[in-house]
């Protein structure tokens, strides 16, 4: 029977889109590929190849729900170990790898006990808090941002952030830069991020000069509540926009752009760098880790993107950044060129090689 992999991942993106360019690279090599999540993650598996076995088992976060809900945290944690301990003593892996979040505690932890060889994956330039919990207690760290902050005594390797396969069909595509004629401004927020963008992009590009305006055409991701004022702004100001609550054609959109103005996401960041476009990123204040800065770091530091924390971020400095960007053709082919020089595109050839190192394939 072919070897097993038990990718253990959360319910987010972040998490779910290198975990996906994993599993399809494994299953390419005749691997059989398990996903351990739980209920709320089973609702975000529709990208992962068929032939991937969906395990769902209990999980909690004490961020969510009311008291009795938290006092029922240990209780389906400690359940959903137990569940996944049975069912890798019954199909026993090879490797397990952890992407992160609250729903990979079962399998990593269960991993942890049977002494299966064991990885987890940050794509974060800090790590998050379930990584934090297991950073000790597996073979190998592999990084998709670097630097990463790290627990004293602990190693790691920089592996680069998986991307999907329409990512990479992007891969380096030619940026043609700004000019007299139709010029694309890509704009993503995330599920908690769109907000701020909805409030401050619009009457940032509607104050661009005249001779720039004309030309902008603009796709924004936008949250249901906001969608209807965000378009019909676009249209009272003239502006060409496509806005709506969720691109399927992301990689297509930012290879397409002139400019990508985005939060700092992880995979965000990867997506970027590896297609090679001049960004804005403005990190998600909220974030616990201040995570978002840590990731957009590297693109920053190579004037490949400019970083807009919240606290600056407002109309007339963002427009002022848009502004610069496409009024200077030469200077944006230059951006475009050092954010493929911080990409990764072998990323998940880098974590495939970790993972046969770690089932025995060559030594460690």
């Amino acid at each position: 029977m072919s070897r097993l992999l038990v990718i253990a991942a959360g319910g987010t993106g972040g998490h779910m889109f290198p975990a996906q360019a994993l599993a399809e690279a494994m299953l390419a090599k005749g691997w059989r590929v398990r996903l351990s999540t739980d209920a709320r993650g089973a609702r975000y598996t529709g990208g992962f190849p068929d032939a991937v076995e969906i395990d769902v088992v209990g999980s909690a976060t004490f961020a969510r729900g009311g008291v009795l809900a938290k006092l029922a945290v240990p209780f389906r944690i400690l359940g959903g170990i137990g569940m996944a301990k049975l069912r890798m003593l019954r199909d026993r892996p090879a490797v397990v790898v952890g992407f992160g979040g609250y729903p990979a505690i079962p399998a990593m932890t269960a991993a942890w006990v049977l002494r299966v060889p064991r990885m987890i994956h940050e794509q974060n330039g800090v790590l998050g808090r379930v990584n934090q919990l297991f950073a000790k207690r597996v073979n190998q760290i592999a990084c998709g941002t670097w630097p990463t902050e790290l627990p004293g005594g602990v190693d790691a390797v920089h592996t680069g952030n998986p991307v999907r396969g329409a990512v990479l069909d992007q891969a380096g595509a030619p940026y043609i830069g700004p000019g007299p004629y139709p010029m694309s401004i890509l704009v993503m927020g995330g599920s908690q991020g769109a907000r701020i963008l909805s409030d401050v992009v619009p009457p940032a590009i509607s104050a661009l000069p005249e001779s720039l305006r004309q030309h902008v055409r603009v796709s924004q991701q936008a949250r249901e509540e906001d969608l209807e004022r965000v378009q019909n702004y676009y249209a009272e100001m003239g502006i060409p926009a496509e806005v709506d609550t969720f691109f399927k054609d992301v990689p297509e959109r930012i290879a397409e752009a002139q400019l990508v103005i985005a939060r700092s996401g992880a995979s965000t960041v990867a997506d970027v760098s590896v297609i090679g476009r001049p960004a804005i990123f403005v990190p998600l204040a909220q974030a616990i880790r201040d995570e978002q800065t840590a990731n957009a770091r590297q693109m920053v530091e190579a004037r490949a993107a400019i970083l807009m924390p919240e606290s600056t971020f407002d109309v007339a400095r963002l427009s002022e950044q848009i502004e610069l960007v496409l009024s200077h053709a030469e200077g944006a082919a230059t951006m475009s060129a050092q954010a493929l020089s911080c990409g990764i595109p072998d990323a998940t050839e880098r974590l495939v090689a970790l993972v046969e190192a770690l089932a025995g394939d060559k030594k460690r």
